[in-house]
Order: C-alpha cells, then sequence, then structure tokens
C-alpha cells in the first residue's frame, strides 16, 4: 500500500507510445514448445521412466524412478532447433528491414538448461558466417555460444593474434550487415547477446512496455525494438501488452488500478521445476515417457539431435490449494478474479478442468470468477488498470513470476517497491518482493564505483508484513509493534526521496540503510521509550553519518569475489560509516536498550 500511494503522488516517468510504433513482439509458429506440448492428469500413483529410443532399437534411459502422485499434471514438451535457427535467421533480416533493434528475452536464470542454449542459437544465428567459417578455431579454444559472445571474444585469445584479429574483424563487420542490437551497456559495447543473464524477459519486457517499446542502441539513445520471445506460451501476452499501447497510449500511474497475483509455485510447479527432467538431445531418436512395470507410454516425441525436450510436473494438493487461495482473494477483495489459462494448450486444458471442479468446493456468491486465455486476460486487466481498476490475476508459476515484474514496473517503475505474499501449504507465509533485474550491474558498479544503487525497500515492505502475520498468528505484540512501525519507518523514506540513486557520490544503498533505521527507531520511540535513546543518538548524529557515507564512495571496493564473495570483507564495505557502527553495536551489547528479543 505505500508503494502504490507512492507512486500515484510521484509517478513514475513513462514514454509515449505511438499508434503506428513498429515495436513488436515476434515468436514461432510451429516447432516451440507450446506447440508440442503433451499433458496428462496421473489416475493414481505410479513411477515413471525417460527413456531415449534410437532408429537402431538402441535405448537409453534419461532418467528413472520419478515417482507421481495421484492427479498430479505431468507435461512433455520439445523445441525443434532446426526451425528455431531457421525462424532466427528470418526475424534478423526482417529486423534489418524494418530498421527496428533485435533483441532478445529469455529467463536463463531460471530455465537453466533450455534458455542458453536457445541463447546460443541466436547467438550462432546472428553471427552465423563467422561460426561457420571459423568453426574448427572456435571448437579447439571451447568458444561456445550458449555462454554469450562475451564467453566467445575471451576465449579467442587462446587463438594466435593474427587469427584472434581476422575472427573479431568479421564478428565487427556482421553489425554493418545485421540490424541493430539492443545493448545492455552502450558505453561498453555491451550487446544483448554478450551474457545469457544480461536481459532477463520478466524485467526487460515491462520496460520496454514503459520506454514506448524502445530499448537502448549503440548510440546509447531509445530505438523502437522486435522483442524475440521465441515460445508462444508466454509470447503472445506480451504481444497484446505492446498492441494494447499501441491503441490505447501509455499508462498514468498516477491512476493505474492495481493487479495482484495468486500464483501457483509450490512444490516445484510447472517449468521452474523442469531443471532435472530437460535434456538436450544427443542423438536422434524417440523421446518416451514410460510407466514402470506395465511399459504403457505416457507421452511420445519424435526428435533430432540437439532438440530440446522438458518434462514438468504440477502436484494435485498445491492445484486445489491455489484454487482455495484464489477464492479467498476474490473475497478479501471483492476484485474480479481472473485465471489466466489457454484452453488450447495442453497443460492448461487439463488444469482447466481441475479449477472447474475445485471452485465448485467453494461458496462463489457475490463472486466475479472467470477464466481466460492469457491474451484475453492482459487484454482485459490492462483495460480494467488503465481507468484506476484493480484486478486479481491467478497464474502459473512463470506467469506468476512475470506478472508480478510487469504490472509492478508498470505502476512504480521497478519490482523492488512491490511486495507478494504467498501463503504456505504447511500454514506459514512467504513474504518478498523483486529485485529490480539488475543485480549484475548493481554489483559491477560497487565494485568500480564504491556506489551501491541496490534499493531494499522491498525487503523492508516484506520485513514489516513478515513481523506482522508472525504477530498475529503468534499473539506477539513485540513482533506487532516492530511490524506496524517498520511500516511507517517506510512511508516515511519513501516520502523524503531516500531511496538509492544511481550517481556517485548521492544517497546509496548504506545510506537508504541509515534512514530507514532513523526512521524505525524514531517510529518506535514513540510507541516505547526505551527506543528513545536510540532514536536520540541517531537524529543528532544525522550529519556526521550521512557524511561518511558519501566518503565512502567514488573509488573501487574489494569484496574478495563476485559469486561468493569474503563476508568479513563485505561488511566492512557495507559500514562505513564508524559513527553509525558505533551506535548500532551500542544498541546490539545492551540489547537494543533493553528490548528483549522476539522468541
Amino acid at each position: 500500500a505505500n508503494g502504490t500511494s507512492y507512486a500515484k503522488l510521484n509517478p513514475t516517468k513513462m514514454g509515449a507510445w505511438r499508434p503506428d510504433s513498429l515495436a513488436h513482439v515476434s515468436h514461432m509458429d510451429e516447432g516451440d514448445f507450446y506447440g508440442s506440448e503433451q499433458s496428462f492428469t496421473v489416475p493414481h500413483a505410479c513411477v515413471v521412466s525417460i527413456l531415449l529410443e534410437e532408429p537402431d532399437g538402441f535405448t537409453t534411459v534419461l532418467k528413472g524412478g520419478i515417482e507421481l502422485s495421484v492427479g498430479e499434471v505431468i507435461d512433455a514438451a520439445a523445441m525443434d532447433v532446426r526451425k528455431l535457427r531457421s525462424w532466427l535467421g528470418r526475424e534478423i533480416e526482417d529486423a534489418r528491414q524494418k530498421g527496428v533493434l533485435f533483441s532478445l528475452h529469455l529467463k536463463a536464470t531460471m530455465m537453466k538448461v533450455s534458455d542458453p542454449v536457445i541463447f546460443g542459437h541466436a547467438v550462432r544465428a546472428f553471427y552465423e558466417p563467422v561460426f561457420e567459417k571459423w568453426a574448427a578455431e572456435f571448437e579447439k579454444v571451447g568458444a561456445n555460444p550458449e555462454n554469450g559472445l562475451a564467453s566467445v571474444l575471451a576465449k579467442l585469445s587462446g587463438l594466435p593474434p593474427d587469427t584472434r584479429a581476422k575472427i573479431e574483424a568479421e564478428i565487427a563487420q556482421r553489425y554493418d550487415e545485421r540490424p541493430n542490437l539492443a545493448m545492455v551497456d552502450s558505453r561498453k559495447g555491451i550487446t544483448n547477446l554478450h551474457v545469457p543473464s544480461d536481459i532477463i524477459v520478466d524485467a526487460s519486457m515491462p520496460n520496454v512496455v514503459r520506454d514506448s517499446g524502445c530499448m537502448w542502441n549503440k548510440d546509447d539513445k531509445l530505438q523502437e525494438a522486435k522483442c524475440i520471445i521465441p515460445d508462444r506460451a508466454y509470447a503472445t501476452m506480451y504481444a497484446e501488452a505492446l498492441s494494447f499501447c499501441k491503441e490505447h497510449g501509455q499508462f498514468d500511474p498516477s491512476v493505474m488500478g492495481n493487479v495482484s497475483n495468486v500464483g501457483l509455485m509450490a512444490q516445484k510447479a510447472e517449468e521452474y521445476g523442469s531443471h532435472d527432467k530437460t535434456f538436450i538431445l544427443p542423438r536422434d531418436g524417440t523421446v518416451r515417457v514410460v510407466v514402470d512395470g506395465s511399459g504403457e507410454t505416457v507421452f511420445s516425441h519424435e526428435l533430432r539431435a540437439g532438440d530440446i525436450w522438458r518434462m514438468c510436473a504440477t502436484k494435485d494438493a498445491p492445484i486445489r490449494d491455489w484454487v482455495r487461495l484464489a477464492v479467498e482473494r476474490a473475497r478479501k477483495t471483492m476484485d474480479p478474479v481472473i485465471f489466466w489459462l489457454d484452453p488450447k494448450r495442453a497443460h492448461d486444458a487439463q488444469l482447466i478442468k481441475k479449477v472447474n471442479s475445485y471452485l465448485q468446493e467453494h461458496d462463489l456468491s457475490g463472486l466475479d470468477i472467470s477464466i481466460k486465455e492469457p491474451v484475453v486476460a492482459m487484454r482485459h486487466t490492462l483495460g480494467r488498470a488503465r481507468v484506476g481498476l484493480d484486478t486479481v490475476s491467478v497464474t502459473g508459476n512463470v506467469l506468476r513470476d512475470y506478472l508480478t515484474d510487469l504490472f509492478p514496473i508498470l505502476e512504480l517503475g521497478t519490482s523492488s517497491k512491490m511486495l507478494s505474499i504467498v501463503p504456505l501449504l504447511g500454514g506459514g507465509g512467504l513474504f518478498e518482493t523483486g529485485a529490480g533485474g539488475s543485480a549484475p550491474k548493481h554489483v559491477q558498479q560497487f565494485v568500480q564505483e564504491g556506489h551501491l544503487r541496490w534499493d531494499s525497500l522491498g525487503e523492508y515492505l516484506a520485513m514489516s508484513v513478515s513481523l506482522e502475520d508472525f504477530g498475529a498468528k503468534h499473539k506477539n505484540a513485540r513482533a506487532t509493534l516492530l511490524g506496524e512501525t517498520l511500516s511507517i519507518a517506510t512511508k516515511r523514506l519513501l516520502e523524503h526521496r531516500r531511496a538509492p540513486s544511481r550517481k556517485v557520490g548521492e544517497i546509496d544503498n548504506r545510506g537508504e540503510s541509515f534512514y530507514i533505521a532513523l526512521y524505525w527507531a524514531e517510529a518506535l520511540a514513540l510507541k516505547d521509550a526505551t527506543f528513545a535513546p536510540l532514536a536520540q543518538k541517531l537524529h543528532d548524529k544525522r550529519a556526521t553519518i550521512v557524511r561518511e557515507l558519501a566518503e565512502a564512495q567514488g573509488k573501487p571496493v574489494d569484496i574478495g569475489g563476485y559469486y561468493k564473495p569474503d563476508p568479513k570483507l563485505c561488511a566492512r564495505a557495507m559500514r562505513p560509516s564508524a559513527t553509525l557502527n558505533a551506535i548500532i553495536d551500542e544498541g546490539r551489547e545492551v540489547g537494543t536498550c533493553g528490548v528483549e528479543p522476539i522468541s
């Protein structure tokens, strides 16, 4: 609520959409996961195996011993990489002819087996003549396009200087013959194809909508983009979002309605639980899912070497609870509730049967609950949001991830200011926020310039409601007090604009952390006098602390590593104010002014 209220009073800057904008989403029309998906609801507990049967009769067990429970929905789908490559080639040429940026939007961070492979095919397609001509040299040094162009360029150091120079020149030549690429960092020449994890679809596509269909080009200017999302399962709803904006214009955050989400995510539901059941085919053959014992074939796909095959599983209990939560949310808000399910998609067709069945177990009187395919659901939801009406989206695991970035970024400018509350099957709760979608850039800037622009507001929002939830469930007054006062502190943080800046020398995450401590202590002091000394000290030393935090910026920081930094070095870098440290450490030593910890 704090974030939404702030957004209406301080609307984020949005680009203006033109009806004739060339920006668009492109997806495959055949050969993708959507078109090949098969789905099945398990009638009784069983164990299945995934087999690869080759034309000569040789059979390989890709994965065995997969235990399935009654009512579980399982799916299998494949991507034809030859059709993928052919389609990518056509789209690259289409982008060139239309004069728009070529941009690739995947989720390599979560779909860690399939999407890097798809990314690699895009890299090969864009620089195809280079990869064909120098295939032997690339293989010799282990240059793998699945790791991105940056990795390929780094591997070239293992070649003779003259050979390396020729390859680099031919890569550079492709930029004259191909469409402009969307850029991650124009100043450093880092393109969309340099690193698989640099542009992530759930963070990148909302920015495209916000920026009127544009992304940054090599000249550091916004340019309309072709957004490549290969699989139709999720591309079409983004395409609808762009079409909606062309027709109706940009959204106005000051009046925009809220879109909350009830997501199906428990017990590794859907694609996000498919990593251990995803395979890149080593040879041609038929992939079968077979019931152990009976030998019954559940799924079957005829594929060729290199194709991507995956199996997903969604258990019945999470589906039933998902429906219950949707009805609960409908009753609590009295807003329209929409299940985003596509009857033409095999998996969704199975879910629709279950949703219709489980809805009958609840009192639906006076509630507006419907099932719409994602394209229709997107248009309907955007239409409501545009005129200030709230809507509840009820989605599968991937759409949950995508929509809880899309709507917060449109409404608030970033997902890091939006709270998501997920009740757990065992009675607990998961309180999370978006990350803003650009952690690598944040770390790079911190290491290079000593400025951390990560915004922790969402973490404070999550902490406040988790404390309030704990207090309510366990009748713990102190937890409730901490939660309520932290909520007051986050409101003041927003009102006084204490969010981290992108610029060195201005407030960063450490400054924001100081202000949340100050505002929280002051809010607590009004309710409990034992916090008054802490609040007073923070208030009195404010100028000194702010100065010490600012002086820590503008120089490189050593944190002892990237993926696994040294905790002591991190603590030193994140606590550069000796004055603030002394106040906090003193409070810690005396139990925060004599207050007992929550138990």
